[in-house]
């Protein structure tokens, strides 16, 4: 691992200093489960590195505030599965923050990270797309609120200008009833990275959100407004239409080792149709209660 300046500022003010004073060869440590690996190996080398664990304004780092929660940089894995709230709102965010790693790197890894490090399997982008997300940005110029589908750029990469930090993640709870779900495929059980990611919101206006990723060099967002997917008693035939104009842009990489780019497009399919019908059987819940 290459030497390098270790900073550990305590408020978002110290934090953004270091930053515009250590210039563009930089890295943000928070979980870093995955910096610290990347560092190992060399992908990255930066001469400064800033831990945000010990900034004030995080902390505590998951909070309700009527309708909206916001999670801060170092709102872990962990507790983003332990809240009764996401649970109860958001519960495809919970399913695919349960299957992120191991039970270890849960107690580590940030929710905000697994997006900022701009992979494109990353296991929380798809729920986050479904419900909305808002990245809350600081930085020199100020408090900026960008959507998460604006956030995600390509691979690696975010809406994050040079000295600005992803501060939290806000989640509004829908306003109307809503089911969703999450669906992945790996090769194999326990920790491995998603060869397909992907998850399905169905409302009671009969609009079907459905995000997908790891076949790509991003996550995607697409919204089904015909309500075939939303009905149970849709033809086969119909909805598979529908699936087929949703995955248009999936374009699987040929070079990955972990699924050949066909076996994904048919698996998009057989996700998309699993994740729409629990969706669907949770929206029948949702209702029952209301």
């Amino acid at each position: 691992m290459k030497e390098f300046s270790y900073e550990r500022p305590e408020s978002l003010d110290e934090a953004i200093r270091v930053l515009a004073a250590s210039g563009s060869d930089v890295e943000i440590l928070a979980g870093g489960t995955d910096l610290v690996i990347a560092m190992r190996d060399r992908y990255r080398e930066p001469t400064v590195v800033v831990d945000l664990k010990r900034i004030a304004e995080f902390y505590p780092s998951l909070v309700w505030d009527g309708d909206t929660v916001t999670l801060s940089a170092t709102a872990t894995m962990t507790e983003v599965v332990d809240d009764e709230g996401i649970n109860r709102h958001f519960p495809a965010l919970a399913e695919a923050a349960v299957v992120v790693g191991s039970v270890q790197i849960r107690n580590r890894a940030t929710l905000l990270g697994n997006i900022c490090n701009g992979s494109p399997a990353a296991d929380t982008a798809p729920p986050l797309l479904v419900y909305d997300a808002i990245v809350v940005v600081a930085g020199p110029a100020g408090i900026r609120r960008v959507a998460i589908d604006d956030f995600i750029v390509g691979p690696g990469r975010t809406n994050l200008q040079d000295g600005e930090i992803a501060i939290a993640l806000e989640l509004t709870v829908p306003s109307r009833p809503l089911g969703s779900a999450y669906e992945r495929m790996t090769r194999r059980r326990g920790t491995d990275l998603a060869s397909v990611t992907l998850c399905a919101a169905v409302d009671d206006a009969g609009i079907t959100r459905v995000a997908f990723g790891s076949v790509g060099p991003r996550a995607w967002l697409r919204v089904d407004e015909t309500g075939v997917l939303a009905d149970p008693d849709a033809p086969a035939e119909a909805r598979a239409a529908v699936f087929e104009g949703i995955f248009a842009d999936a374009s699987p990489s040929v070079k990955s080792l972990r699924a050949s780019p066909d076996y994904r497009r048919a698996m998009l399919r057989v996700l998309g149709a699993r994740a729409v019908g629990r969706a669907r059987g949770r929206l029948a819940e949702v209702r029952g209660v209301s």
